[in-house]
């Protein structure tokens, strides 16, 4: 499939309360009307970012994840976003990607933001995961990890990186800044889908979602508050860039380390 039906809903995240977020998501994707292949949630959208501190986290098989398989089920899409999952012990802030089929790929978040006390609470990662879906290599990626271009470094394996994230007002600038030097460099469709509104430890979040071409061209920019928009990707852009400007072929070879 060469263009990519992606609804990207900015939400207003309720702090702590899985149900209510997953009836208020419900309903934001309901109301959107138009088909789409994928769609992209905030980061925790369950809880809002550690909102989860009072509260047995979810399994792989507890009600998000049978929620997400729902939606695509009855949509006939994919649908992404990361929430708290408790697993052998230990909890991990996972990015999941889900199918009308089941969980197909997830990801957990590999740089825990340590300014905010995240190291304290979860489990690093140690993979980096890319999923095919429709013919598109896809990366996936979580708020923090935006940061770390090393650990973003396309190695000619993924066509689209998912950027989900709960990130402030105070540092939004650096969000933007970071999501479109991503897609310049690595020559790859880049989506950061942010919250909107205030969390329960008073951080304001201004949105700021958007959608950057392979070019590092901005197809989409969302304002505050809470929105959904559809925006078509063409994965015929990605192929034709780097084509035309084959500078990947001159990046440095290096190793990651866990």
């Amino acid at each position: 499939m060469s263009t990519l039906r992606t609804l990207l809903l900015q939400a207003n995240i309720l702090w702590n309360d899985p149900e209510g977020n997953r009836e208020h998501l419900q309903s934001m994707l309901g109301s959107n009307g138009a088909e789409y292949d994928l769609a992209v949630l905030p980061e925790t959208f369950t809880t809002g970012f550690t909102g989860d501190a009072e509260m047995p986290a979810e399994t792989m098989d507890g009600p998000t994840v049978s929620w997400m398989q729902k939606v695509c089920e009855r949509n006939d899409a994919a649908l992404a976003g990361s929430i708290v999952i408790s697993e052998d012990g230990h909890r991990f802030n996972r990015f999941l990607f889900v199918t009308r089929d089941g969980v197909q790929a997830w990801y957990d978040k590999r740089h825990l933001f340590s300014y905010g006390g995240e190291d304290e609470r979860y489990t690093a990662g140690t993979r980096r995961v890319i999923t095919e879906y429709k013919g598109w290599r896809i990366n996936l990626q979580t708020c923090y990890d935006l940061r770390f271009p090393a650990w973003c470094r396309n190695r000619d394996d993924y066509d689209l990186m998912l950027m989900v994230a709960n990130w402030p007002a105070r540092r939004i600038h650096h969000w933007s800044a970071l999501l479109e030097a991503r897609a310049i460099e690595n020559q790859a469709w880049v989506i950061g889908v942010n919250r909107a509104g205030q969390d329960g430890n008073g951080l304001v979040y201004p949105g700021a979602s958007a959608v950057h071409s392979p070019m590092g061209e901005t197809l989409a920019r969302f304002g505050d508050g809470e929105q959904s928009r559809i925006v078509k990707l063409d994965l015929s852009a990605v192929e034709q860039t780097r084509k035309k400007f084959p500078f990947q072929q001159d990046a440095d070879e290096f190793e990651l380390h866990s």
